[in-house]
């Protein structure tokens, strides 16, 4: 069973020990900065909820939301009050395993409960040479936009 676990004390390092392969590290952040970039969003008046993904006890990957706009200056119009998902990862040891779809299906029942205020949408951006990811998140509905959030597509879908 997975579950969406909150990143404390006892469970740190274990999160932040989780790697994707070498060809994906250019989709996304290592858990280590993805949790410095919570800690700056929060302090600066932001939203971030960075979570482990735990399959029954085992830690098998990483997710982090965020939710509106306020400590980003230059964010995409879609962010203005509506939820991200920012980060969200797999440990190579785990992938191909279901626990991805597993996971996406959780952060999303989440979401829905609207822990931050009410919203829209959800929106997400991935690099668009990363195929595996664009066809996972198109099958739970996610739509690009045609807006750009750097070099990266964004996709969203209605909540």
């Amino acid at each position: 069973m997975i579950t969406l676990r909150k990143i404390t004390a006892e469970n740190l390092w274990e999160i932040v020990a989780l790697k994707v392969s070498d060809h994906q590290r250019s989709f996304v952040a290592d858990n280590t900065r993805s949790l410095l970039e919570a800690y700056v969003a929060i302090t600066s008046g932001g939203t971030a909820l960075p979570f482990g993904i735990y399959a029954d006890d085992l830690p098998v990957g990483f997710v982090m939301l965020s939710y509106g706009c306020e400590d980003w200056p230059d964010a995409p119009e879609i962010a203005h009050d509506n939820y991200s998902l920012w980060r969200f990862m797999i440990d190579q040891r785990y992938q191909r395993m279901g626990y991805g779809r597993q996971a996406l299906a959780e952060v999303l029942a989440y979401i829905r409960t609207f822990p931050c205020g009410p919203a829209k949408v959800c929106w997400l951006s991935y690099e668009e040479e990363n195929h595996v990811a664009r066809q996972l998140y198109a099958s739970f509905g996610f739509e690009e936009t045609g807006d750009r959030d750097g070099n990266e597509v964004i996709a969203a879908m209605t909540l």
